[in-house]
């Protein structure tokens, strides 16, 4: 394959990833604001925990969509594998995004709905989302080539089908 169309198959191929990483990702990100703020705000709950079991459960719906959408064309290595390192590298994630809101809300003591969410939701969520997109396609996800990738299961299906005979004694009138 000459390099040109090498180059533009894996840009193709990463441009889908993205597309269907944002909309799994804009989709997660709505339940995670979403259960923040009724946490936070509607229930009364501490900013942090309120941020982590609202990341916990958008993480959980993060994996199912990513491994059977955004990247399905991607080796499977196994589930246990698989979703463990999902799991510690959302847990980094969450320190990201903690870490933002932690600073916004403590040190920098901005405790308004708007400024909560902004340190919380936007930057913190936002800074986590670019190292999960890496981690994942490193870690998680790996290439058909790599060497700890499971062998595809077998889709293929042979079918014997048995041809009718044409013989003298078939044509018979």
């Amino acid at each position: 394959m000459s390099f040109v169309r090498t180059f533009y198959v894996r840009w193709q191929t990463l441009v889908h990833e993205i597309a269907k990483f944002g909309i799994v990702g804009a989709f997660c990100y709505a339940i995670d604001v979403g259960l923040f703020n009724v946490f936070h705000f509607g229930w009364g709950w501490g900013p942090i925990t309120s941020k982590t079991l609202s990341t916990v459960i958008a993480a959980t719906v993060n994996y199912f969509a990513n491994r059977h959408w955004s990247f399905q064309h991607r080796a499977r290595t196994g589930t246990r594998r698989e979703y463990s390192l999902f799991i510690v590298l959302n847990f980094i994630g969450l320190g990201i995004a903690l870490a933002f809101l932690g600073f916004g809300h403590y040190v920098l003591h901005q405790t308004s709905p708007l400024a909560t969410n902004v340190w919380g939701n936007l930057i913190g969520t936002g800074m986590a989302t670019f190292f999960r997109f890496w981690a994942y396609k490193k870690y998680v996800f790996l290439h058909p080539d790599h060497p700890k990738a499971l062998p595809p299961p077998s889709r293929l299906v042979v079918v014997e089908q048995s041809k009718p005979v044409d013989t003298a004694e078939n044509n018979v009138a």
